[in-house]
């Protein structure tokens, strides 16, 4: 199971940066990668696990904002299509294990 966070945060204000900043930051210490500036994938093994990671996005997701997170089986996630300079790159591979945090 893949786990998405896609997210559109206000950016307008100094205090408004540092908070968009911060939930950038809080997202790839929880071990999040980006796929866009605004949009973060993240190997959960199974949806049981998933519920840690929603519990404390919920927490941290700042004001203002809007947080979405969509759910992916392996299947789904493989089927991806990335193009970079029109260039068709290979899929995300499934990490070999889990990292604890």
């Amino acid at each position: 199971m893949w786990m998405m966070v896609m997210f559109d945060l206000p950016v307008m204000t100094s205090a408004e940066r540092k908070m968009a900043t911060k939930f950038r930051n809080f997202l790839l210490d929880k071990g999040f990668e980006m796929s866009q500036f605004s949009v973060y994938f993240r190997f959960c093994g199974d949806r049981s696990n998933t519920t840690p990671y929603v519990n404390s996005i919920k927490k941290n997701a700042p004001k203002g904002g809007r947080v979405s997170i969509l759910f992916f089986t392996d299947k789904q996630f493989s089927e991806i299509i990335n193009i970079q300079n029109r260039a068709v790159q290979p899929p995300t591979k499934n990490p070999d294990q889990l990292v604890l945090i």
